[in-house]
């Protein structure tokens, strides 16, 4: 039978819900449990894939394609397990499927209602997210108090309660705030936050707190004494250096160990092997290397949440600490572009709609000229088209329809229709952008003798797919006898994959979105081999 693990949050929203739920699975599957997580969202968005990255961070996307949230990035990074469509339930979808069923007349005439009809619907959703495995870690988004959040409360509340102490437990992430003034740590807003938590029902196991430093036990004992909870159940979950150090500091208190006694599980030797080395690893970066990511959405580092993981992954293992300079590409012109040629390499990442488009082209071209290694992703590779088309090949206003619907000369166009990760064929709706766009896994064939089969090392590779442009294959031909080469394409060889300059030392594009998969113990061969490449660069000062 699946124990459940219910993680909800207090106080304020950003406490790190989702690295602590990843930490926690990752330390079980170390164990030798077999894991699953769910993030419940309580927004009424049926997912955030039509959401602006400024507002909601990341949209991290599935395998099978589902637009989702960022926090799902971090499970796979930690814990090694491919998310799917039932690790992110919405508000918005659980509202949706209820009111489908009463359409359908499902619910025989019965007057629907938010008790019991969506908190059944949630439950059974969380049910169904488990996987059957042997602990589920549950993740509530937003914080205790949002009246967005009551629902899915409520919903774990009777589950919990139905399932037994010795089957589910709640943790419940709080903060814990200092006065620097005074260096005096507060637990009021804990103990309120606790309080509004039992008034709906549900009883925390453990708290874990967030705090600067670690909370001693004179405090420990003043919180177990206020919330009602086991001076042993109290733990610390202070600021790290990295994120990647959360499964070592919760480990060192032991939570797995209580996890266990409270679920009354068969206890499994644990195992931090994986997490020492990757610190070990870490500490021995004593070098330093500046990328300049040129995105649209900067004003939110969150934004670009994968892609950053992803640097950082690679610069360890090229045994180098990642300096990312977050340059707005609508802020970038002739008159400041030379900053670039400080940095040891560019980066150009995905993005919709066409603000900034002319100071991402201004980068590719820049990147092109003076031989920095450039990587281009998604909307970074359809720049790298448009800017070879127009400075090169000298096709005058080269452009994508998605920015110049009139352009004379579209090397970039919608791709009206794909084949699925299961053969089946879809078309757009251009009137419907929610879940419409090419996604999830695909596959891509890759050109022997070329960059991108150097960096992979395969024939064949799958990447995640997030996009409704294309590289226009009518057009293909301006790109002949060119060293602009096409190295990787889909499976029908119908649609331009990635892309590379021959001459130039390491300058790739690629419309899939390769930091999805990217992990902190082996990284991506692109963002490797974009490292290493840059390492190799000598910027002027």
């Amino acid at each position: 039978m699946t124990r459940y693990v219910f993680i909800t949050g207090g106080v304020v929203s950003s406490l790190g819900k989702g690295i602590a739920a990843a930490s926690l699975a990752s330390l079980f599957k170390l164990r030798g449990f077999k894991v699953s997580l769910q993030k419940l969202d309580p927004y009424i968005n049926l997912d955030p894939g039509t959401m602006s990255p400024i507002q909601h961070g990341e949209v991290f996307v599935t395998e099978d394609g589902a637009e989702t949230d960022l926090d799902l990035g971090h499970y796979e990074r930690f814990v090694g397990i491919t998310m799917s469509q039932d690790s992110n339930v919405t508000a918005g979808r659980v509202y949706s499927n209820v009111i489908n069923k009463e359409r359908k007349g499902q619910y025989l005439g019965s007057t629907v209602q938010v008790i019991p009809h969506i908190t059944d619907e949630i439950q059974r959703l969380i049910i169904k997210g488990s996987k059957k495995a042997d602990i589920a870690f549950v993740e509530v988004g937003g914080t205790v108090g949002d009246i967005e959040s009551l629902p899915f409360l409520e919903a774990i509340r009777q589950l919990g309660l139905e399932l037994g102490k010795s089957n589910a437990i709640f943790i419940h992430l709080t903060l814990l705030p200092l006065i620097e003034v005074t260096n005096e740590v507060k637990t009021k807003p804990t103990q309120h936050s606790v309080k509004e938590l039992r008034s709906i029902g549900i009883q925390p196991d453990i708290l874990l707190c967030r705090a600067k430093n670690d909370i001693n036990q004179s405090l420990k004992e003043k919180l177990a004494l206020f919330t009602n909870v086991s001076k042993k159940a109290v733990f610390s979950a202070v600021d790290a250096k990295s994120i990647y150090d959360i499964p070592i500091l919760l480990r060192e208190q032991k939570i797995d160990d209580l996890i266990i006694q409270n679920l009354k599980l068969k206890s499994k030797k644990s195992n931090l092997k994986p997490w020492k080395n990757y610190r070990t690893k870490v500490l021995g970066c004593k070098k330093s290397i500046k990328i300049a990511m040129i995105g649209k959405y900067v004003d939110l580092v969150d934004s670009y949440k994968s892609l950053n993981e992803a640097l950082y992954h690679a610069g360890i293992i090229n045994n180098r600490l990642v300096e990312i300079i977050y340059l707005d590409s609508e802020k970038l012109t002739k008159n400041n572009i030379n900053l670039l040629a400080k940095m040891n390499g560019i980066l150009v990442p995905g993005g919709f709609g066409n603000r900034g488009i002319e100071g991402k082209i201004l980068a590719a071209k820049f990147a092109r000229i003076n031989k920095i290694p450039y990587f281009g992703i998604c909307l970074g590779m359809q720049i790298s088209v448009i800017e070879f088309a127009r400075n090169v090949i000298k096709l005058s206003n080269a452009n994508s329809t998605e920015f110049n619907s009139k352009t004379k000369n579209p090397v970039i166009a919608l791709v009206d229709e794909w084949d699925d990760l299961k053969g089946k064929k879809i078309i757009v709706d251009k009137e419907n952008y929610g879940g419409t766009m090419r996604l999830g896994s695909q596959e891509c064939s890759i050109n022997k003798n070329t960059l991108a089969h150097n960096m992979y090392n395969k024939n064949t590779v799958k990447e995640r797919h997030r996009h409704r442009y294309e590289v226009n294959k009518n057009l293909l031909h301006f790109f002949e006898k060119t060293n602009l080469v096409f190295s990787g394409k889909s499976k029908k060889g119908d649609l331009m994959e990635m892309l590379e300059i021959k001459s130039h030392p390491w300058y790739l594009g690629c419309q899939f979105h390769p930091e999805f998969t990217s992990s902190p113990i082996n990284g991506h061969p692109l963002f490797n081999g974009f490292i290493a490449a840059s390492t190799k660069r000598s910027p002027k000062k």
